[in-house]
């Protein structure tokens, strides 16, 4: 056991677990909701394991089952959650850095800032500040808006804003409304700050910090910020141009709205749909073609290091230029004047190759589960729930407790799994005194 827990990276998976399994109790009691019943535990484990791990996937109507107190806990949760995600990120980055040796810990820390393994107590300081400085930012604007426009309470008004703060700013997806944030769709004081709020929070703080830093000289960033900026900055503009084609005229969604309005409801749906899980629009009024751009979207997810999911931009993108690489018949692949190493194309394949067995795993398990579904919708919610976005077409609250245990393991998974992956074979990697003779099997 002392061996098992030397390792810090074992340890992610239990500081995840112990949140979660402390939210599950405390909204398993009477005053958690409004009704003053004890909810059953399949829904008090879903609803906090989607709270720690910042998906914000619900199989209840959140504002009308859970009282206020329970409403505090799940916003409690979310804001653990976020901030053990970071927190956890940066000490896993630093814990690595200092085992991989002298040249590729210069090499780690060339690509995650400033930082050495001697300044975790002001990472971390800098990291709360920016959470906080972003939320309360966000606050403000929803807040007041709320409270000078749509003549809400003071204190209704602050509370909405703060809990949508944190769900937005840590990629969560809860809601004080039962159909999202659809009464808000063409309202730009509301819909855009919580909108970026989820991007800001979905590029995760090295590139944050980098490009904050060298904002003026984005050539010299290192080539994960520059992946995960311009990269994000593609997804975006991608998904945005697709889903407002795919959308023009459905009058169930934007087909009623002017220009402007589909517009800002195209993509605010499409900044919260890749990590943050709000909907500005009917999820389950779309048009068919727009499911597969956002599962494709979900699936990807965020920036390393962030609260997004997903299998990360970086990620994504590192196999597309080593796709590229052999097509063209590189011998090495290059990203800004820099060569990528091997180890990290193996490691980019293998994130990817195992998030997609899960996926594909999960989807059959739901669809065994549960009669009467849709392929489709199983491998939305499924990927949703690994992608930790908390979209949902309304299939979540209306699967057995088998199809609600599958997407709670999902979550679990796909919040802690491709971090504790990604360390383990980073610390893993080590140099033989041998290699064996090369043979070239036939491929295709």
């Amino acid at each position: 056991m002392r061996r098992s827990f030397r390792n810090p990276v074992r340890l992610v998976p239990f500081a995840f677990l112990v949140p979660i399994l402390l939210g599950t109790g405390l909204l398993m009691m009477r005053w958690a909701t409004t009704e003053h019943v004890r909810p059953p535990l399949v829904t008090a484990l879903f609803t906090s394991t989607s709270a720690v791990s910042v998906t914000g996937m619900a199989i209840t109507d959140t504002p009308n089952y859970w009282s206020g107190w329970g409403l505090l806990v799940i916003t409690l949760l979310t804001q653990l959650g976020g901030l053990g995600i970071l927190t956890v990120a940066a000490l896993v980055i630093l814990v690595v850095s200092s085992q991989l040796g002298l040249r590729n810990r210069l090499l780690v820390q060339a690509e995650t800032g400033e930082f050495g393994i001697g300044d975790v107590g002001r990472l971390l300081r800098r990291i709360a500040l920016t959470v906080f400085a972003c939320e309360a930012v966000m606050t403000v604007l929803v807040a007041g808006r709320l409270w000078l426009t749509y003549d809400y309470p003071f204190g209704q008004a602050l509370w909405s804003g703060v809990f949508h703060a944190v769900q937005a700013f840590n990629n969560g997806g809860f809601a004080l409304y039962t159909e999202g944030l659809l009464a808000f769709s063409r309202d730009p004081w509301v819909s855009l700050p919580l909108a970026i709020g989820a991007i800001i929070g979905g590029l995760g703080f090295p590139a944050l910090f980098e490009a904050v830093r060298e904002w003026r000289q984005p050539v010299h960033w290192a080539v994960a910020t520059k992946l995960t900026i311009w990269g994000s900055a593609a997804l975006l503009l991608v998904g945005f141009a697709g889903l407002l084609a795919a959308e023009w005229t459905n009058v169930s969604t934007i087909g009623q709205y002017d220009v402007p309005g589909k517009i800002l409801a195209s993509f605010t749906q499409i900044a919260l749909s890749r990590t943050g899980g709000y909907s500005v629009l009917n999820i389950a009024d779309l048009q068919e073609e727009s499911y597969p751009l956002l599962i494709v979207l979900m699936f990807i997810g965020g920036g390393s290091a962030s609260t997004a999911g997903g299998i990360k931009v970086s990620t994504f993108f590192l196999l597309a230029f080593t796709i590229w690489a052999e097509l063209r018949g590189e011998p090495d692949v290059t990203i800004g004047h820099r060569r990528v190493a091997t180890a990290s194309q193996r490691q980019a394949l293998t994130v990817a190759l195992l998030s997609v067995a899960l996926v594909t795993v999960g989807t059959m398990l739901l669809l065994l589960l549960t009669e009467g579904v849709r392929f489709v919708a199983a491998l939305f919610e499924i990927t949703s729930a690994f992608s930790t976005t908390g979209l949902t077409i309304g299939l979540a609250a209306e699967l057995p407790a088998g199809g609600q245990l599958v997407l709670t393991v999902l979550m679990f998974i796909g919040r802690v799994g491709t971090l504790t992956l990604g360390s383990a074979i980073a610390l893993n990697t080590r140099r033989r005194l041998y290699r064996y003779p090369q043979e070239q099997p036939i491929v295709g």
